[in-house]
């Protein structure tokens, strides 16, 4: 077996952002916990926030300086509401945007919900050689993403080319 053929843990964190969900009712970010770890990743840490865009700049800012975080899994404020705010927090963090992580997922999406799909502005991108998924906030939207494109990409062993291959060169200059 070679290296390629190995699973690779990571270590990720998991943001809910919400105004209204608490540990006790987080089914999305409890959605996401348990599929991370049932697939053999870490949880780095875990919090819930406010859907204020200051404060989920700061705790994205401070996961993605630390040498130890691979990855950030956001769930919430991707919506049209007035308090939806994580892409206008988060987006001006990355140092690379992955355009066809929300257009697949959206795609994705379709297939489940119709035209209602439209409505998100679930984003990926890279920021300080760590992964961002910004997902919505319905628990059946997490359960999309993580598997029909996040476990996946996040699994050495998928072929052709995986996320996790990426990882030893996304330092280049």
């Amino acid at each position: 077996m070679t290296a390629k053929d190995q699973f690779v843990p990571l270590n990720l964190c998991v943001l809910t952002v919400s105004d209204t969900r608490t540990a006790a009712d987080d089914t999305s970010g409890d959605y996401l916990v348990s599929a991370l770890t049932g697939a053999g990743h870490h949880l780095h840490e875990r919090k819930i926030l406010r859907d204020d865009r200051y404060a989920i700049r700061a705790q994205v800012a401070a996961w993605i300086a630390d040498p130890m975080v691979h990855g950030v899994l956001i769930t919430g404020g991707t919506g049209f509401t007035g308090r939806d705010s994580t892409p206008e927090a988060v987006l001006p963090l990355l140092d690379k945007e992955m355009p066809g992580f929300g257009e697949l997922f959206r795609a994705v999406s379709f297939g489940e919900i119709g035209t209602s799909s439209l409505q998100s502005r679930a984003f990926a991108g890279l920021s300080n050689q760590t992964f961002i998924f910004a997902l919505p906030g319905s628990t059946s939207a997490c359960k999309t993403a993580w598997e029909k494109l996040l476990r996946a990409q996040l699994d050495a062993r998928t072929r052709p080319c995986n996320l996790v291959g990426l990882l030893p060169r996304l330092g280049e200059h």
